[in-house]
């Protein structure tokens, strides 16, 4: 029989909201016998990898055109609450493991990884709220204490299929460079922001600048060279000049034809050496400090390919690790990697999530927590960036409101924490 404390679960409950996209969305609430209260939710991403955890949804046409998410809810009024009451939510681990041995299986086709990873969240928030902390200050007491705030990076453009062409590459990130503070960090992007729109109107001919998928500007052409000189004009253009580099998302994955094992880039189909070759002469010129989902989620040859020759950047995998120990580890052995993006929801539970980055920090890589592009106001992946020391924290344009929720908790940090600097991430450089 468990014994009953301040920090023992006494009830959950769930309600179906919204994300930024307005897509049906999980939300849980914990609560313990002392009167804390732990709340989380599950957002989703555009580009979603094969390998992450299940999201239950109720496929009824009839709302929401199949997204909404009342199974989910059920799942954990009727079984994951019943199961986690009486336990303490100072031990997420066994939390954790409860709802994983009810799910029974590897990507949580069974309860929904939405339905887990959404305790998860609530379980944690509880016991820092038990704590009378903010979650990241949780984490890091756990991991030595805070050391820096993590340098924050900007999805300005973003890419995809528009009317008479294709951008190939997802995203492109800029990123605040050799910078001590936050404060300035965040003004340089989003004066960066606002004015890469005059210049793509330009070059545009007068017609302005139109919003993407993610809330960056629509990619203006097929040809990821020019969106880069674009965005370099912006930079000078703003007296930034060196003080701000280059990130690319590629998402390769959704550009890839499995079968001729070729991938679409302006207009043309090519090889995963022929990507990699022209990616390395991107990075020849343009000072970029990752390249993410390069290659396809499961073309192991070619990321280690990849790895090989590209030397004047970072090699980072997203739908490629998903947050995954096992995936991590095997990618480190393979020398496929030089990091990966930390999303917690790919995985399912906040201690997968922190194994994973566990693994990477003892094994010399690069852990970007990052938002979904269906995000919400007070994403968990902040406690995680601040918390867990991040060297980088991945996140949008500066123009909807969950991003810029994200920037306003480091600017918060930075205030309660004066003597706090931006992490020098130039020794992460290899450009």
């Amino acid at each position: 029989m468990l014994m009953m404390n301040s920090t023992s679960i006494c009830r959950v409950s769930a309600r179906q909201l919204l994300d930024c996209k307005c897509r049906p969305m999980l939300e849980v609430d914990v609560y313990t016998q002392g009167g804390a209260c732990g709340r989380g939710s599950a957002p989703t991403g555009s580009s979603v990898g094969s390998h992450e955890s299940f999201v239950l949804r109720d496929n009824n046409p009839a709302e929401y055109g199949g997204m909404s998410v009342h199974k989910a809810v059920d799942v954990i009024e009727t079984v994951i609450g019943p199961a986690l009451a009486g336990m303490d939510v100072m031990d997420l681990n066994a939390l954790d493991k409860k709802m994983l041995e009810l799910d029974g299986t590897p990507e949580k086709r069974i309860l929904g990884g939405n339905s887990i990873y959404s305790t998860s969240i609530a379980c944690a928030r509880a016991a820092a709220a038990s704590q009378n902390l903010p979650l990241y200050q949780l984490f890091a007491q756990q991991r030595g204490g805070l050391h820096h705030i993590p340098v924050t990076t900007f999805n300005i453009v973003n890419g995809g299929r528009f009317s008479g062409y294709t951008m190939a590459f997802n995203e492109f990130i800029v990123v605040p460079f050799g910078v001590e503070y936050i404060e300035e960090a965040v003004e340089m992007g989003v004066q960066v922001f606002h004015k890469l729109g005059e210049i793509i109107e330009h070059f545009q001919h007068g017609r302005p600048a139109s919003t993407g998928g993610s809330y960056g500007y629509s990619a203006p052409c097929d040809d990821p060279e020019i969106v880069l000189s674009l965005m370099q004009d912006a930079i000078d253009a703003c007296g930034y000049h060196g003080r701000m580099v280059f990130a690319l998302d590629c998402a390769s994955s959704e550009m890839y034809d499995k079968e001729k094992k070729t991938y679409l880039l302006k207009g043309q189909r090519l090889s995963s050496e022929e990507l990699i070759s022209y990616v390395q002469g991107l990075s020849q010129k343009f000072p970029l400090f990752f390249v993410e989902d390069l290659l396809d989620e499961d073309d192991w040859d070619g990321f280690i390919c990849a790895k090989q020759k590209l030397t004047r950047t970072n090699i980072i995998g997203d739908d490629f690790i998903v947050t995954n120990r096992h995936r991590l580890e095997k990618a480190f052995e393979l020398q496929a990697v030089d990091g990966f993006i930390l999303k917690p929801n790919q995985v399912g539970t906040i201690s997968e999530a922190l194994e994973t980055y566990d693994y990477a920090a003892q094994h010399g890589l690069i852990a970007i927590p990052s938002g979904r592009s269906g995000g919400v106001i007070g994403d968990v992946v902040m406690d995680f960036s601040v918390g867990l020391n991040a060297p980088l924290q991945k996140n949008g344009a500066p123009r909807s409101g969950e991003r810029i929720d994200k920037l306003n908790l480091l600017l918060r940090v930075s205030s309660q924490n004066p003597d706090l600097k931006l992490c020098d991430i130039r020794t992460f450089a290899r450009f």
